[in-house]
Order: C-alpha cells, then sequence, then structure tokens
C-alpha cells in the first residue's frame, strides 16, 4: 500500500517509536522520528508532516510545549496533531487540547487501534470549497446557512448552525466548552455550560445523527 502522508512521532521510550514506526510504515506512511521535545520541533520545521503524534513527558520540552509553538507556526495550519501519553488524569488532558492537539489518546494502546485512529483522522479531513463543508451525504454551505443530509434539507436555528459547522470544520478535532462559547457565543455575551448542551441536543434531534460525540468533561466533536 503506497501512501503519501507523512508521519512524525516524538517520543523518548525507543521501544515505542520502534514498534509504531514499524506498524505505520507497514500501513503506507512515512514515518520520522523525534526522541525529545527539541528535536521534535526541528524535524517538524524539517519535514511539514501531515501528522504529529506526541508524547507529553519529553526532555527538552515537553509534548504540550512543543504542540502550542508549532500551532503559532502557520506552515502548521493543516498538520493534525495528537497526544499519545500515559498521562490520563482530565486536567492534562485539557491542557493538551487547549495547545491546539487536535485528539488525546492514552498509553498503552495496541499499534491496530492507533492505526485505525490515524486512518480515520486523515479521511475525515473535510473537503472544503466556497464556504462548502462536504461530509458524505451532509453538506453545510457557510454562506447561505444551509445544512442538507442525503439532498434533504434539514432546518436549524442560526447558533445551532453555526456550532455544527464549528465541529464539522475539524472532524475529530475535540472542542473545549469554553472554546466553542468564545467562538459561538463570544464573549460579551454569559451563556451557562447548559446552553451547549441544550443545542447540541437540539442539533442531534433534527440530523437524527450519530455524528457529534460528548468528550466527558472536556467538550464536544464531530465525528463523520
Amino acid at each position: 500500500m503506497s501512501n503519501s502522508k507523512k508521519i512524525l512521532i516524538a517520543d523518548d521510550e525507543p521501544d515505542i517509536l520502534e514498534i509504531l514506526q514499524f506498524n505505520l510504515e507497514a500501513e503506507g506512511y512515512e514515518v520520522s522520528t523525534a526522541k525529545n521535545g527539541v528535536q521534535a520541533i526541528e524535524k517538524a520545521k524539517a519535514t511539514i508532516p501531515d501528522l504529529i503524534i506526541l508524547d507529553i513527558m519529553m526532555p527538552g520540552k515537553n509534548g504540550i510545549e512543543v504542540c502550542h509553538y508549532l500551532r503559532m507556526l502557520p506552515a502548521f495550519n493543516n498538520t493534525l496533531i495528537i497526544f499519545l501519553t500515559a498521562m490520563s488524569d482530565d486536567s492534562t488532558e485539557v491542557k493538551g487540547l487547549e495547545s491546539g492537539a487536535d485528539d488525546y489518546l492514552t498509553k498503552p494502546i495496541r499499534p491496530k487501534v492507533l492505526i485505525s485512529k490515524v486512518n480515520a483522522l486523515f479521511r475525515r479531513q473535510v473537503k472544503e470549497d466556497d464556504g462548502n463543508l462536504n461530509l458524505g451525504d451532509l453538506k453545510i454551505n457557510r454562506e447561505k446557512y444551509s445544512v442538507v443530509h442525503k439532498n434533504e434539507e434539514i432546518t436549524l436555528a442560526r447558533k445551532e448552525f453555526e456550532l455544527l459547522s464549528l465541529l464539522a470544520s475539524k472532524p475529530g478535532k475535540v472542542f473545549l466548552r469554553n472554546e466553542i462559547l468564545s467562538q459561538i457565543w463570544g464573549t460579551e455575551v454569559i451563556v451557562g455550560d447548559r446552553t451547549i448542551d441544550v443545542h447540541i441536543r437540539k442539533i442531534r434531534q433534527k440530523l437524527n445523527l450519530d455524528c457529534i460525540k460528548t468528550v466527558k468533561g472536556v467538550g464536544y466533536k464531530f465525528e463523520s
């Protein structure tokens, strides 16, 4: 199987690097590795990978620092970044996602499971054309504020549309609650977490699709 996608794995455990590199290359990906945070930044700048898999606890710079730094560089706007770490506490997960990661996975993870996650992330990258988001049978026109599923138009209230459009703009990415509030309602309007939950519930009912997933204690993500 040939694959033009480039992946960078950064981890300070040689065994993990070797196992993941072997399995991802067997899947057809072009893989490079880094053993610390500083090297991860250098390799990322040199190769501009399509996906970066970051451990958090690394010497030099930790994974969260690496992710935050790369997200400030325009060259990495379209690069997917996921954490693969033994740190499973909610606060670290929130920090990781706030730094700009698209997903957060915890070790140990079977190589086949990781590969399925990676393949899914690449499949879900949205095809966007002239303000349209095309996600299989679901089409979102951000200029006309219209949503069509299997040629049937679905009527959403304005905030419901904006919320769906935000989540669908980056399938697989976990959007934090405060990020959603800021982007959809802004800082001038004071609304509570329940407001998001109510809007999500209404979108789910109207679409009748299981495409918006709740990430407990963190936020929501769109999965096509």
